[in-house]
């Protein structure tokens, strides 16, 4: 599934499922994200989107005119659960995000789905709270690899 939209910055943006050569544009977005300097930078300092994942996985990127990707989501099907959501820090308030998830639920019904969780980076539980999900509980840390606790989300899917 392919959808053109405009981002609100007046943009023309392709969501169009991930290939494999976009591995490594993926994994240069989630390493650069300011989101996770500071404390959260251990998280993703080794952290690889790989062809792999990519072909196994629902993976959907949101690509400017200039081909650049603005942003993706990694949507797993068993059990139901958005695995990845990042935008360009660039591209943050321009509606890119809000039109990822929109892309995520379609997807989502469209496999039969009723509910997807997300166990959420703790800065991003505004934005998932203002684009539907519900906040189901907290995700205990889990040392080494993540040292904190984290919101739980649910997207509600009407199908």
């Amino acid at each position: 599934m392919t959808s053109r939209i405009t981002s609100r910055g007046g943009e023309p943006v392709l969501i169009r499922r991930a290939v494999a050569r976009d591995a490594q544009r993926l994994t240069r977005l989630v390493r650069s994200s300011r989101a996770y300097e500071g404390p959260y930078a251990a998280m993703v300092a080794g952290y690889r989107v790989g062809p792999d994942y990519i072909e196994t996985h629902e993976v959907h990127a949101a690509v400017g005119a200039d081909d650049r990707v603005l942003g993706f989501y990694a949507l797993l099907l068993a059990p139901p659960e958005l695995d990845l959501m990042f935008v360009a820090d660039d591209a943050q308030g321009l509606g890119i995000g809000r039109r990822l998830v929109d892309h995520m639920t379609g997807r989502a019904r469209a496999a039969g789905l009723d509910r997807v969780r997300v166990v959420a980076h703790p800065p991003a539980e505004g934005f998932y709270r203002s684009v539907g999900a519900r906040r189901t509980g907290t995700a205990p840390a889990r040392p080494p690899a993540v040292l904190w606790d984290r919101p739980e989300l649910e997207f509600p899917i009407g199908v």
